[in-house]
């Protein structure tokens, strides 16, 4: 009876600490990554230079996380989308910010007339957000063998 009772006692130790931990694993599934700053990049918001802008970029090529007023942007270069990500889950980090693409919306915001060109030294973005909203173009720098340094 008292060794019945001991591996019952043990074992719903065992689901409690399984229990306890398993909010830490799904919190480090969920990493928050480190955006860097883009050096020498150049945002335009309706042909013209913002007040408070920036553009950010992670070890993943091709998608950049763009700050403007208070406004914060996920864009896909590659798959030519935009999302709106809630500043609430961007925490700045020195002149980094750190957000996780886990807070991704489910749906990117409409973004006709979406180009790109190479423009010299530096790949040129640029799209609508919304059916007849504002125009914003990112300029970001090419590196020499004329592939994106972002």
């Amino acid at each position: 009876m008292k060794a019945t009772r001991l591996v019952c006692r043990a074992a719903i130790a065992l689901v409690l600490v399984l229990v306890a931990t398993f909010p830490a694993a799904a919190q480090s599934s969920e990493k928050r990554l480190l955006w860097k700053s883009v050096g020498f990049a150049i945002v335009k918001f309706n042909d013209e230079a913002p007040k408070s802008w920036n553009i950010y970029h992670t070890e993943k090529k091709g998608l950049l996380l763009v700050h403007l007023w208070k406004r914060y942007l996920l864009v896909d270069m590659k798959e030519q989308e935009a999302y709106e990500i809630d500043p609430q889950t961007v925490k700045p980090h020195g002149e980094d910010v750190e957000w996780s693409l886990t807070d991704k919306p489910d749906q990117p915001i409409e973004t006709p007339d979406w180009k790109t060109r190479d423009v010299g030294s530096m790949q040129l973005v640029r799209f609508r957000l919304g059916k007849d909203g504002h125009i914003l173009e990112l300029q970001i720098p090419i590196l020499i063998n004329g592939k994106p340094a972002y």
